[in-house]
C-alpha cells in the first residue's frame, strides 16, 4: 500500500511539472524574446503605465514569469508586475500590434513606440521611414478586434 501511494505522489508531481514545463515553453514560443529570454528588448513593462514612458530596467529587478524574463526599473515596479502580470504584460506577446491585426504577422518592435489601448500595452514596428503606429491609430478599432482574432489562431 505505501508503495503505491508513494507511487500515486510522484505520478501527481510529475504531471504537475510538466503541465508547468509546456506553459513555460509555450510562453517562450509565443513571446518576442531576445536570446536570454528578455521581453521587450529590456524596457520596464510597468513603466509604460506608471511614468508613462517606457524606461529601461535593470536585470537586477529582474523576474521570471511563465519562461519569460521582464526587467524592472525599480522594485516598486517589480512588485506591481508580481501582484497583477496580466495587467502588464504586453499584447499579443510583445510583437507589433499593428502587423498582428493586419495579416497575423509577428514582427518585431520598436520599445518606445506604443499605446495603451484597453488597459493592455500595445507595442509597434518603427524604423526607417515605417512607423506602423501611425496606420493603426487611423483604424483602431478594426485592427484591435482583428488582432485578438489573429493572435488567437497564433496560439493554437
Amino acid at each position: 500500500m505505501k508503495k503505491v501511494i508513494v507511487v500515486l505522489f510522484f505520478g501527481i508531481i510529475t504531471m504537475g511539472t510538466a503541465k508547468a514545463q509546456s506553459t513555460v515553453s509555450k510562453s517562450r514560443k509565443r513571446c518576442n524574446i531576445d536570446k536570454q529570454n528578455v521581453a521587450i528588448q529590456g524596457y520596464d513593462p510597468v513603466s509604460y503605465f506608471i511614468d508613462e514612458t517606457p524606461t529601461k530596467g535593470e536585470i537586477k529587478y529582474a523576474y521570471n514569469y511563465n519562461g519569460v524574463q521582464y526587467h524592472f526599473s525599480s522594485m516598486h515596479n517589480r512588485k506591481e508586475f508580481v501582484a497583477n502580470p496580466a495587467k502588464y504584460e504586453p499584447a499579443y506577446g510583445g510583437w507589433c500590434a499593428y502587423a498582428m491585426g493586419l495579416k497575423g504577422e509577428k514582427v518585431k518592435i520598436d520599445p518606445k513606440t506604443y499605446k495603451i489601448v484597453k488597459g493592455k500595452l500595445n507595442l509597434f514596428y518603427n524604423f526607417g521611414f515605417t512607423n506602423t503606429l501611425k496606420p493603426w491609430n487611423k483604424n483602431e478599432e478594426k485592427l484591435v478586434k482583428q488582432a485578438s482574432v489573429n493572435w488567437n489562431k497564433t496560439t493554437q
